[in-house]
C-alpha cells in the first residue's frame, strides 16, 4: 500500500481523528491508497492488521454465507465506518466478507492495535465510533427490511440512481451485481432492465448500463 498520509484530506473527512496526537500517528503504519471500482479493498487477511478508513467514493459490504455465496449487506460511504469491521477488530473474530469499490475510492489503512487502542483512549472517537456503527447497522436493517417490502424496479432504480449522475450517466455492472445489491436473482434482475429499456428510461448492453431518463427511475422512488 501507498500514499502519504500528509497530503490527505482525511481530518475533513474523518474529523474526529483530530484527537489522535501526532506521535501516535507515527506508530500507526498509516498508508493510503487508491482502488478502481469493483476491486476489492478490505477482507479476512486485511482486517487481521488494519482498519479502513473511506476517504473518498463508495464500497459494498459484503457478506460471505456457508455456501460460498456472497451478498451485499451495506454500502459503505466516505466518512463512515464499517460497523463489521469494528465488531470483527473488537471481538477478535475475522472478517466475515469483503469490502468491495463500488466506484472508484481512496482509502486510509492504519494499524488494526493503534486503532483498537485509539477508540479505548480517547472518548471523541470513542463516541463517533459507536455512533457510526449505530447508524450503520440501523441501515442495515432498512436495508433488509427494504427487500421484503420494496418492489424490485424501485430497489433497482435506486441502485441506479445512487451510482451515476447527470453529469456521469454511465456505470460499468453486471446483471450478477445489481442483483447482489438489491437481494434479487440475476434473471429477476435482467427481465426489470429490459422492461426499463422498452421505455426508453436506460440503455443496457453488456457490463454496463447507461441512464437515459432519471426523472423516470425516480418517479419509482416516490417520496
Amino acid at each position: 500500500m501507498t500514499g502519504n498520509l500528509q497530503h490527505s484530506h482525511l481530518l475533513d473527512v474523518f474529523p474526529f481523528l483530530r484527537a489522535v496526537p501526532t506521535a501516535e500517528w507515527e506508530g500507526a503504519r498509516t498508508t493510503i491508497q487508491q482502488f478502481p471500482a469493483k476491486t476489492r479493498i478490505f477482507q479476512k487477511e486485511d482486517a487481521s492488521l488494519y482498519a479502513m478508513f473511506l476517504l473518498r467514493g463508495t464500497a459494498l459490504i459484503t457478506l460471505i454465507g456457508e455456501n460460498g455465496s456472497e451478498s451485499v449487506l451495506n454500502v459503505l460511504s466516505a466518512g463512515e465506518v464499517c460497523s463489521l469491521m469494528l465488531l470483527s477488530g473488537l471481538s477478535g473474530r475475522d472478517y466475515p466478507g469483503s469490502i468491495i469499490a463500488e466506484t472508484d475510492v481512496e482509502a486510509l489503512f492504519v494499524s488494526k492495535n493503534s486503532f483498537l487502542r485509539w477508540v479505548q483512549d480517547h472518548e471523541s472517537i470513542r463516541h463517533a465510533v459507536f455512533g457510526g456503527l449505530l447508524d450503520g447497522t440501523l441501515r442495515m436493517s432498512e436495508r433488509l427490511g427494504a427487500r421484503q417490502t420494496v418492489p424490485v424496479e424501485a430497489r433497482l432504480a435506486k441502485a441506479l440512481l445512487r451510482v451515476t449522475s447527470e453529469e456521469q450517466p454511465l456505470f460499468q455492472v453486471t446483471h450478477q451485481e445489481l442483483a447482489a445489491q438489491i437481494g434479487s436473482a440475476r434473471e429477476v434482475v435482467s427481465r426489470v432492465l429490459q422492461r426499463f429499456q422498452r421505455k426508453g428510461w436506460i440503455e443496457a448492453v453488456r457490463g454496463r448500463v447507461q441512464i437515459l431518463q432519471r426523472r423516470e427511475l425516480e418517479t419509482l422512488l416516490g417520496d
